[in-house]
């Protein structure tokens, strides 16, 4: 009986990470720890494995019941492979609740688990930046993560022309459906969760599963009360019976903070529902205008709630989850990836066997220096190991010959100009380390 070979393609929904998109993931990774960190967030860690109350408690049953993963351990307990890290830094929040400094600015860069169908931009197995904000009740805390969003998008050389902010929040919602709309408190859970799916589903559905939260005797006038909120287009053109409720003032008052911090290109959406449960105040998603790739790029909120569930004593609390692979279609969409060579940045070629010994010592004494060298060691011909480097996109080629040895001035190639020169041991160092310097400025150049 013969065994069937094993495929060789990930797990559904999953990505394997060569070399090239390693350098675009950890590419975006430096932008959002650089962007962070000029904000003073400071990073920390959490496991991958949570128990499935965390979830449960307040993210919201679809997640909890439809997208997470759970299994049972040996130890009897049923835990989650974390499909979110807000219940998770909230924990970590509570359980040093009086030890922390406030306001608690905090971010991870981490990977997370959700069962839901694979499409572009949405995988099972996914990464974010996480960006919390704990400690502060005013909207300054909440102006900070979106104009963060809007820094982070433009370090990576995006213009406001390019991205929307989206803008609501929850009290607002709460008095939209409510007092509005008329609906008690499961159908107002309903039809935020039928206004959320809204860009996913056609009119009809739409209408007919407003019909049915509002029963058909209400039906009428809600959907005329829909229709009507469907046209607002910003604040002062809310219905009447809305557009002076205080659950207004707060949305007011951060479309201030923001052009302070000039943040020109948030706009108020009185669609924004943000599905998850825990959201108590203002939610955001950014867009992509790019007709190509008009979709949402990340959002997040505030959640002021979230901690008081652990024992401790409730904080306020606002963040946002940029993901890796929407904000990587955004830089290919709006063709703002730079090209990316090798992290190596010298290919060290033998062009004798006898000369082995050489090379070694030369490839070492780079490497003494701060210089990422690769040693060809496979002694094969000297147009193999060219294309060897050349495949790997390595900048520099730097040739062991016998006159190189005994005048220790080398042949030293660009890849990238094609270029050859002859230089010293120290002249080739330095120019390694120019061209190092010079990405850096550039990088610097872009996030300035």
């Amino acid at each position: 009986m013969t065994m069937s070979s094993l495929s060789s393609n990930p797990y559904k929904g999953t990505r394997d990470w060569y070399p090239e998109d390693k350098r675009v993931q950890n590419y975006i990774f430096k932008v959002w720890r650089e962007t962070a960190e000029s904000f003073g967030y400071e990073e920390y860690g959490a496991p991958l494995l949570e128990p499935i109350e965390v979830y449960a408690a307040k993210s919201g049953q679809e997640l909890v019941n439809e997208q997470t993963y759970v299994f049972t351990d040996r130890g009897e307990r049923t835990v989650a492979i974390r499909p979110e890290m807000t219940p998770t830094i909230s924990r970590m929040v509570a359980a040093r609740r009086q030890e922390m400094a406030y306001p608690a600015r905090l971010y991870s860069i981490a990977n997370f688990m959700r069962y839901e169908r694979p499409q572009r931009g949405r995988e099972r197995e996914f990464w974010q930046l996480n960006l919390d904000l704990f400690g502060v009740e005013s909207v300054l805390a909440d102006a900070e993560i979106i104009t963060y969003g809007a820094q982070m998008l433009k370090r990576f050389g995006a213009k406001n022309s390019m991205f929307v902010i989206k803008i609501n929040n929850r009290k607002v919602i709460d008095v939209m459906m409510r007092e509005y709309l008329g609906l008690d408190e499961v159908g107002a859970q309903l039809m935020v969760k039928l206004f959320d799916r809204k860009s996913k589903i056609s009119t009809e559905e739409f209408r007919d599963q407003a019909i049915a939260i509002f029963g058909q005797e209400a039906a009428p006038a809600g959907l005329k009360k829909i229709s009507e909120l469907l046209l607002t287009k910003d604040i002062e053109s809310m219905p009447s019976e809305l557009a002076n409720h205080g659950a207004f003032g707060e949305l007011r008052q951060l479309f201030v903070e923001l052009k302070k911090t000039k943040v020109t290109n948030a706009v108020f959406d009185i669609t924004l529902m943000r599905g998850l449960d825990y959201y108590t105040g203002t939610v955001f998603e950014f867009f992509d205008t790019d007709p190509e790739n008009n979709r949402s790029l990340f959002g997040g909120g505030r959640y002021d709630g979230l901690v008081g569930l652990f024992g401790a004593e409730p904080i306020s609390a606002v963040g946002m989850a940029p993901g890796l692979t929407t904000t990587e279609l955004f830089l290919k969409s709006h063709d703002l990836l730079p090209d990316m060579t090798s992290t190596t940045e010298a290919y060290v070629i033998t062009l004798s066997e006898e000369l082995r010994d050489q090379a070694s010592k030369l490839a070492n004494d780079l490497r003494a220096e701060g210089v990422r060298v690769e040693l060809d060691i496979t002694g094969r011909k000297l147009d193999k190991q060219l294309k060897t480097a050349l495949k790997k996109k390595i900048p520099f080629l730097v040739f062991i010959g016998h006159d190189e040895v005994e005048k220790e001035v080398y042949t030293f190639k660009d890849t990238t100009s094609e270029t050859e020169h002859h230089y010293s041991f120290a002249r080739m160092v330095g120019a390694i380390k120019d061209r190092r310097r010079n990405g850096e400025d550039d990088l610097d150049t872009l996030f300035g």
